[in-house]
């Protein structure tokens, strides 16, 4: 059941417990089933049929990234945040689905093997696979992932450039950039490779850094993403870290649940470039996705996260080792306190936002529901909306086994209330193998779908997935 804690500062733990977990260390199963096999070559269908009717204000394209490992993929052994990044896009627009679309990110092993010349651009920070998700910026869709330069994609999908902000970006970039709704600027968090200092990044709307902020950590926490508040930055220093023993044994994502890191929250002014960072202590935890933040007249800040109990400590491969559900934190700077409250206890990952109230208040999040036991997974049989005000969830159900990934939301229009429009994401259907895109409408949330593209191909389940007007 929901609770609510408080913590306060204390000093250096230790925690030798094994994660409090429905799966084993080597619990693959839902890895071995159909819906994750990668997809076998680029293809390109054109003319797709629509059940129901396409609304004609979804003028653009929706994408969705994640990994699609090339040659013998043997979940087992293989990370399950590796492998060569793949993006999916279907092209909608005057009630019609125009295409559907795969390509390969071109890194420089892509390349290679394809026999095709490097990707042009620079080539500092690490310069392997790009997969974990898609971002628009500066008249550019941008493929990122942590620790590696962003790669720009065209309008068709085909990997172009690799880019550094015209030489301005000091190192590699991350997964998990927010546009801030009412500047337009890019905010991002990159750790040093060296280890001891997080960089806070913010790329003008022009495309170009125009600060790049240090902040001392202890080691190379993985700072997989970030929250966003109208002045603050919120940083996730948690106990996943870089390992170098993954390292010297040639993991792809050397990470590893470090029992003698502390987790810690830290906010940091926008405004004052000089400010330190306050540190919040919390009870161990990992968080991989961050809802939605915001603060008060008294300086409080709300931070609504999906929180895991671990990850990356028994299962090196797979982030299966917990129950992810939603949480509040109330962090209260003036006291040093953090006030933690389970908002829902569903078994749920993947939350989206109405991203016009990102870093303000807020009431609806969009999450996927997962099948409780099967933490690591990317797909689940129904969508989750939570009203924060009332407290009240509403679950579209896929239908019987059936499984779907993350939503996007894109509002009815410019001046749409919060959560009024419509809801894309990607279902696979098993019996059919087979995948196809659903529209919902959140005026109609728990109905069936206002439109459905059936796709001629499977797409495998994967990470995030973006909307981007035409035009736009």
């Amino acid at each position: 059941m929901p609770g609510t804690a408080q913590h306060t500062p204390r000093s250096h733990r230790n925690s030798t417990s094994g994660p409090n977990s429905a799966t084993g260390p080597n619990s693959t199963t839902h890895l071995l089933g159909p819906g994750y096999r990668p997809a076998p070559a680029e293809t390109t269908h054109t003319d797709l049929a629509v059940r129901g009717v396409l609304p004609p204000q979804l003028d653009g394209t929706f994408l969705r990234i994640g990994p699609n490992p090339r040659g013998e993929h043997d979940p087992a052994v293989r990370h399950a945040f590796a492998g060569t990044g793949m993006v999916h896009g279907l092209r909608l627009g005057g009630g019609r689905a125009h295409w559907y679309r795969n390509r390969l990110l071109r890194d420089d092993a892509l390349a290679r093997d394809l026999g095709e010349l490097p990707v042009p651009g620079p080539r500092h920070g690490h310069g392997g696979e790009v997969n974990a998700n898609l971002v628009r910026h500066a008249g550019r869709t941008l493929a990122v992932t942590d620790g590696a330069l962003p790669l720009v994609l065209d309008a068709e999908l085909r990997t172009v450039a690799r880019t550094d902000f015209d030489a301005t970006l000091p190192g590699g970039f991350c997964a998990h950039p927010l546009t801030d709704p009412v500047t337009g600027e890019l905010h991002a968090v990159a750790v040093d490779p060296a280890g001891g200092t997080a960089v806070l990044l913010t790329v003008d709307t022009a495309g170009r850094v125009r600060e790049a902020r240090p902040v001392p950590v202890k080691g190379r926490p993985w700072m997989h993403a970030f929250a966003l508040t109208a002045r603050h930055t919120v940083l996730f220093d948690l106990p996943v870290a870089h390992d170098e023993a993954e390292a010297r044994s040639g993991s792809p994502v050397p990470l590893a649940w470090q029992p003698d890191r502390d987790a810690r929250i830290g906010i940091v002014p926008r405004d004052r470039p000089d400010a330190a960072p306050l540190w919040l202590d919390l009870p161990p935890c990992f968080v991989f996705h961050p809802v939605n933040a915001f603060e008060d007249a008294e300086g409080r800040i709300t931070v609504d996260v999906i929180r895991h109990e671990r990850a990356f400590d028994r299962d090196r491969l797979h982030p299966s080792e917990s129950a992810p559900t939603l949480w509040r934190w109330t962090l209260d700077p003036r006291e040093g306190a953090v006030v933690e409250r389970q908002l829902d206890g569903r078994v749920q990952e993947f939350p989206r936002i109405d991203e016009r109230r990102t870093g303000l208040p807020y009431r609806y999040a969009f999450t996927v529901e997962l099948v409780p036991g099967d933490g690591a997974a990317l797909c689940g049989p129904a969508l989750l909306r939570h009203d924060l005000a009332t407290g009240r969830t509403d679950r579209h159900a896929f239908g019987p086994g059936r499984q779907g990934g993350e939503a996007v939301f894109v509002p009815r229009d410019a001046t749409a209330p919060e959560g009024d429009g419509w809801l894309l994401t990607l279902v696979y259907d098993p019996a059919a193998d087979r995948s196809e895109l659903l529209v919902l409408d959140t005026a109609d949330f728990t109905g069936p779908p206002v439109a459905v593209v059936p796709l001629p191909v499977r797409v495998p389940h994967g990470f995030h997935a973006r909307w981007v007007p035409a035009g736009w």
